[in-house]
Order: structure tokens, then C-alpha cells, then sequence
């Protein structure tokens, strides 16, 4: 069946329920570009508990969270309330500020860096362990880039649709790279005392003059240990025995750093390739929500894959929010025609293949004559990317149908039209935009630039009106979950070695 017999089946009310969220990371920022290294501020809630803003890897790393929405419009708009408050509570503790691209602002020695803070009971301690973990796996710095990651359900979708939409995404996510990368540059910081092969623009700037998201490429969330899972997206069995085997098999480098260090403190979780779940990198995950205390992968065993997660989006510092809603749109698009178009299995070849794609498109995706990997014969990226804008221009089509009683009736076209004509400009690309800034207004300086766009960006939000409703609802969110977090401490009725071995057993992946 081809792609618009495909779509012709697909009936208007299946399209008006796909839904959205999205998760964005930003690290607090000091005026000088240099890293905050003060606590998460407690105006803004318990990172434990709170439903909208939380931390990533770093104490120093904010993460904000939407509820799901029908429209990017809705998701944006409360993306933006929760933005409001903290910029509110950061100005009224003192003259911190988001930080907005992806990589990130000056750093301190990589054991300066705070991880993660969560409370005393078993499940904040395991969180800040996971970190520790992380941070001897891979270095503190790795875990300081931040991205957008969104959240994409449609109803009615198997298992099998789901992975055959992962599958085919996996081929195509050069294409986001190309079209929204905004990260060709980095501060020294981040790669001091590390082998990086970039380009010294200036003295406090590298990059790649072509690249596009550094973030997602060879310097980027990247394992050498994890570079070994060839992980099958051909099915749930498959793709969740992968997983499985790397929670539960011992890695011995992992096991020379043990679980405790000799004052027994805790080093990380397990000495498995991967601790939990979510240390696997990848463009994009099939989740489930899951039930208090579960394994993220026997949720997905139990009841099946609810909605994916789009993992590859930068930060783009040209946004007050780090994306917008033609982007959003856009993403909505590419992920029908990845359910739609035929999707074969992945072979070990091909996940090779498609992992060259992804660096060779992160370091060098705006240059000239770009050629990628297709099926074992050499493609230009240009060619490749307007194939794939022309099959999402009746998807767009049949969005803006399914949504004609509404105002933005052709927002979906413009979206793939927007994507057509910057790929025939290369020099209207995020990435692009963001070196001539830096090269031509910022003396090239990476740092310098980005603190620039975080002024601009936070007087803009505290300037936005606030109704005095909208304070009182996050200041009555921030209590709640500190009551919430006070709770699961008083709780706890085993010690954190019975819980943590608990925890990473085998058998709870899959009873």
C-alpha cells in the first residue's frame, strides 16, 4: 500500500487526536555566561514531585513540563506560563537566568558540577545515584547539553505501528537535524581535556563551519559502551530483549567502578551496561506512562507503547521558548509520514548506517555536496531531504482539512513549506543563523552571543503580563509538592540497599 492509500484511510477525527507535550531542559545561568551553582531554588517546587518543573542531570539543570495538549498553540502557551514563573522566582532570588542553546554556558571542573538534588527517601537518593553513575560513566559535561524533547500520541496505534514509525524516523531524523540544529558551536569548557576535532573559530569559541547540532553528534549524548547495542526497533519482543540483556548483564568497566566507592558512598545504581531505562540514548523512545515504583520497561511489556518521544530537537536560541509552534507542526508532519511510509525491518547494517548518517549530518549537514548513506549506496543529503519535504506536502494537506473549522486552516502546509524553502537557503538554518551572529555581532564569540539572546529572552518573559491567579496557582504547585515529597520521605520503610536491590532486579522488568 503506498503512502496515500495510507493516508486516504486515515480518517479526520484520528488526525484531530493526536496530542503533544513537551519536555525542555536549560541550565541556570549566571550574567557572566558561567554556570549557577546555587541550589534548585525552592520557590519553584520539590524536582521530585512537581508535575511542571523539575531538573535534569544537574542541580543547576531546570527541566519544565507540559501537560498533553490538542494544539501546539496550547502546549506553547502553558510552555510560556511555566517559563513566566521561574524567570519570576530567579529575578526575585537574585540575577540567575536560562541559559538557551543546547550546549552549554561556561563550566566549572567536571566534579564541581552538583548533581541532581531529590530528599532523603529511597527514590530521590536513587535518582541523585543514577546521576553519580552517569557522571562517572561519561563526565559531569556530557550530561550538561540540553534539549527539547517532545511527546507524540496519536489513538488507535498498535505496538507494531508504533516501531514501524520509530524504524522509519530512525532513517529520516537527519532531516530535523539539518532543518532545526542550532548548535555549530561550543565553549572550550566543554570539551577541555577531551580529544574533539572541532575548528577554533576564536579563543573562546569551536565549532564545525557546517554543522549543525554538535549536540547530537560525536560529542554530544554519545557511549562508546552503549555504541555496542545494536538495538532492533523490528518489534516489542526484540527491541525490549535488548534492553533487558543491558539492564541486566554485568559490563566490566562498569564493574571496576562498583557499586560503592571505599567510604561507602554509592558510585552508581548497577554495574549493568545501563542502570536504568533512560540511560539508553537515542533519537527517539517508545514510552509508557508508568505506575508508582514501576520499571519503565515492563510497563511497556505489560500494556504496549502509548506514545513516542522525539529526543533529537535542539534549543533554538532565535526562540523565547526554544521552539515554536511551525516547528511543532512541522514535527506532527514528519511523524505521519513516518507511520505512513513503508517501514522494513532494521538489519545491524543499516543501524550502522543510520548512526553515520546522524554525525556526519551533526558536523557537516549545511556543507555543499553532502552525501549520506541509503541502503549501502551514496546519496546526497539535499536530494534525499526535498524527496522527503514533497511526500509530507499532502500530510500537511490533510491536516489543514482535518483542522478547517479552525483559524490556523493551513498552518500544517506552511509548516513543509517553511522546511522547503530554508532547505533551498541553507543560510536561513538555525545553525547558520547562529554562526553569523556569532562571527558577525559577537566579535566570535559562542558564549557571548548566548548571553545576548538570555538577556533578551528574560526581559522579554518578565514582561509578558502575570495575573496575580496565575502566581498563586504555581506558588500553590511548589507547596504541594514539597508536601508530596515529605510524604514519600516519611514512607520509606527499608533501608536504601534493600530498596536499590529491589529496584534493579531482574525479575521487576518484567513481573
Amino acid at each position: 500500500m503506498t503512502l496515500a492509500q495510507r493516508l486516504r484511510q486515515l480518517p479526520p477525527e484520528r488526525l484531530l487526536g493526536i496530542r503533544r507535550g513537551v519536555e525542555k531542559e536549560s541550565l541556570r545561568a549566571l550574567p557572566t555566561g558561567g554556570l549557577a551553582l546555587t541550589p534548585h531554588p525552592a520557590a519553584l517546587g520539590s524536582p521530585l514531585t512537581h508535575p511542571h518543573i523539575t531538573t535534569d542531570y544537574s542541580e543547576s539543570q531546570l527541566e519544565l513540563i507540559t501537560g498533553v495538549h490538542a494544539s501546539p498553540e496550547g502546549c506553547l502557551d502553558e510552555l510560556t506560563r511555566i517559563h513566566q514563573y521561574v524567570y519570576r522566582e530567579l529575578a526575585k532570588a537574585g540575577d540567575e537566568r536560562l541559559w538557551v542553546s543546547s550546549m552549554p554556558c561556561g563550566l566549572p571542573t567536571d566534579e564541581t558540577i552538583p548533581l541532581g538534588r531529590y530528599g532523603s527517601s529511597n527514590i530521590g537518593r536513587a535518582k541523585s545515584v543514577y546521576r553519580m553513575g552517569l557522571g562517572h560513566r561519561y563526565g559531569r559535561r556530557m550530561q550538561t547539553i540540553s534539549g527539547i524533547h517532545y511527546n507524540w500520541s496519536m489513538p488507535g496505534l498498535s505496538n507494531d505501528e508504533h516501531f514501524a514509525l520509530i524504524r522509519n524516523f530512525r532513517r529520516h531524523a537527519f532531516l530535523l537535524l539539518t532543518l532545526f540544529g542550532a548548535s555549530p558551536a561550543v565553549c572550550p569548557t566543554f570539551v577541555e581535556g577531551r580529544d574533539h576535532g572541532l575548528e577554533r573559530l576564536s579563543p573562546g569559541t569551536l565549532y564545525h563551519p557546517y554543522a549543525t547540532s554538535l549536540r547530537m553528534g560525536r560529542l554530544g549524548y554519545q557511549s562508546e559502551a552503549q555504541a555496542r547495542l545494536a538495538v532492533s526497533y523490528n518489534g516489542m519482543e526484540g527491541y525490549a530483549a535488548s534492553l533487558h540483556e543491558a539492564l541486566t548483564q554485568p559490563y566490566p568497566a562498569y564493574e571496576k567502578i562498583g557499586i560503592r566507592n571505599l567510604g561507602g558512598e554509592y558510585n552508581q545504581l548497577a554495574t549493568t551496561l545501563l542502570q536504568i531505562e533512560n540511560e539508553f540514548y537515542g533519537t527517539i523512545r517508545p514510552k509508557r506512562v508508568i505506575k508508582s515504583g514501576e520499571r519503565p520497561l515492563h510497563a511497556l511489556r505489560e500494556r504496549g507503547v502509548e506514545y513516542i518521544e522525539v529526543r533529537c530537537m535542539d534549543l533554538d536560541p532565535f526562540e523565547p521558548v526554544g521552539i515554536n509552534a511551525q516547528t511543532l507542526r512541522f514535527l506532527d508532519v514528519f511523524l505521519l509520514h513516518c507511520l505512513l511510509q513503508d517501514s522494513p525491518p532494521d538489519t545491524p547494517a543499516e543501524i550502522a548506517e543510520l548512526g553515520r548518517n546522524q554525525h556526519h549530518t551533526a558536523a557537516h549537514g549545511r556543507e555543499p555536496g553532502l552525501r549520506l548513506e541509503r541502503g549501502g549506496h551514496a546519496v546526497l543529503l539535499a536530494d534525499w531531504a526535498h524527496e522527503l519535504l514533497a511526500e509530507c506536502v499532502p500530510i500537511a494537506q490533510a491536516l489543514d482539512a482535518a483542522h478547517h473549522s479552525t483559524a490556523q486552516s493551513e498552518a500544517y502546509s506552511a509548516a513543509v513549506a517553511a522546511a522547503q524553502a530554508a532547505l533551498a537557503r541553507p543560510s536561513t538554518l538555525p545553525s547558520a543563523r547562529v554562526l553569523a551572529a556569532i562571527e558577525n555581532d559577537f566579535d566570535l564569540r559562542y558564549t557571548a552571543f548566548i548571553r545576548h539572546q538570555a538577556e533578551a529572552t528574560r526581559s522579554q518573559m518578565l514582561a509578558l503580563p502575570w495575573p496575580a491567579e496565575q502566581q498563586a496557582n504555581f506558588e500553590a504547585m511548589a507547596a504541594v509538592s514539597w508536601r508530596r515529597q515529605q510524604a514519600l520521605e516519611a514512607e520509606d520503610t527499608v533501608d536504601f540497599e534493600t530498596f536499590r536491590q529491589h529496584y534493579t532486579s531482574a525479575a521487576r522488568l518484567t513481573v
